[in-house]
């Protein structure tokens, strides 16, 4: 039976219970990870549990001015889709000379504006934007951190007039201001005495929820931010807790590989509106660790025409990969439903043969138009393959 995401957000928060053998199977409480990796496709509902998650943790109270008390974001700090929200061009379409990145004023961005500011930390998120962006391309702020104008910088004294980010700088910009403050929380609070802490504005902090901080990346960069972040997990040695979402399996991949402690799931919605969280153990996690490589070679071999039996052998490997993530119990599972028992005998025969008159390199073009729509079922039919090719 399917849950509601309140009822995901606090599985997150609650310890589990686990059953251990060792001799008998016992019960045993596991507490609540230090990482928490959770797998899903966009639409799935990440978003909207970083939000019931954050209400749950720190629900939202209105002070007697109607503003939002400090209270719900002591707790927790999250970056998702609503962060990015609240960051807005000013494009000055009179004088159309200067546009600038404003932030909108509620309790949660003073406060972390603030921070940042009283921290002195304008320089650390310049150098994590650039890291990302081009190195050439520099923010500048007013003095309260409450506008940001760009520029790219010629080497020299000179630079250029005020420029308008695109929709992928002005992401990664973004996350530059959250990952600043995360570096921050995390030296901050591995101070273990809160007297001798910088500041005691994160001392009652909880949770890090971060939400699909990939969109805008590519490949190299996005396996960059992966395994930064990672490091800066790993370097936290307070009671802090991350739980991570992403549709990215390269972004899961690299954060599966670099973290330890962690517990690891795939959410799922139903057509009721429900949803799973299923944990996920060893190899399931890894299953797509070279995925777009068996995929590019397959399509490559078809493109040419020039499919040849141990090209049945690498799409075998990418259905077994493929059904391990998703969780079922056999590849031939994800073939297609009326065909099921003669396109495995099909795959098993070609991919697996033994004898020697078998062993012949081109197969039928009966075969090789299997190959092609075996692949294009996989594609078409499996909503991983189809974000990849919405993202490609």
């Amino acid at each position: 039976m399917g849950k509601t995401l309140s009822e995901i957000a606090q599985q997150l928060c609650t310890p589990q219970k686990v059953k251990k053998t060792v001799h008998k199977e016992v019960e045993a409480t596991r507490a609540v990870p230090k990482v928490q990796l959770i797998y899903a496709f966009n639409g799935t509902g990440k978003t909207r549990l970083s939000r019931d998650f954050k209400q749950l943790i720190a629900p939202k109270v209105i002070d007697g001015e109607g503003e939002e008390s400090e209270l719900s974001h002591k707790k927790i700090l999250y970056y998702n889709a609503f962060t990015e929200d609240l960051f807005y061009w000013d494009n000055d379409l009179q004088e159309d000379a200067e546009p600038k990145l404003k932030v909108q004023p509620n309790s949660y961005t003073n406060w972390l504006l603030t921070l940042l500011k009283d921290l002195g930390q304008d320089s650390n998120i310049v150098r994590y934007f650039q890291r990302y962006a081009n190195d050439k391309l520099t923010p500048h702020f007013n003095p309260d951190f409450t506008e940001v104008a760009f520029s790219m910088e010629r080497g020299n004294d000179e630079r250029s007039a005020h420029i308008k980010l695109s929709k992928g700088e002005e992401s990664n910009f973004i996350w530059s201001v959250f990952y600043t403050l995360l570096d921050q929380v995390v030296t901050i609070l591995n101070v273990a005495d809160p007297d001798a802490r910088e500041t005691p504005a994160f001392d009652q902090l909880e949770y890090v929820f971060i939400d699909d901080p990939v969109s805008s990346l590519d490949d190299n960069h996005l396996i960059e931010l992966a395994v930064n972040l990672a490091g800066l997990i790993k370097s936290s040695e307070s009671d802090l807790k991350f739980i991570i979402t992403t549709h990215s399996a390269i972004f899961y991949n690299v954060l599966f590989n670099e973290l330890n402690g962690k517990a690891c799931y795939m959410l799922e919605s139903f057509e009721d509106g429900t949803f799973a969280l299923t944990e996920k153990y060893g190899d399931s996690n890894k299953s797509f660790s070279y995925h777009l490589h068996l995929k590019q070679t397959i399509e490559q071999a078809i493109a040419d025409n020039n499919v040849e039996r141990y090209h049945f052998t690498l799409l075998r490997n990418l259905y077994e990969k493929t059904a391990s993530f998703l969780g079922y119990s056999k590849w031939s599972e994800l073939l297609p439903d009326d065909k099921q028992l003669y396109l495995s005998r099909i795959i098993n025969f070609t991919s697996h043969s033994t004898l020697s008159n078998e062993a012949v390199a081109e197969p039928t073009p009966a075969e090789k138009a299997t190959v092609k729509l075996l692949l294009d079922h996989l594609k078409n039919n499996c909503g991983f393959w189809q974000q990849e090719q919405k993202n490609g």
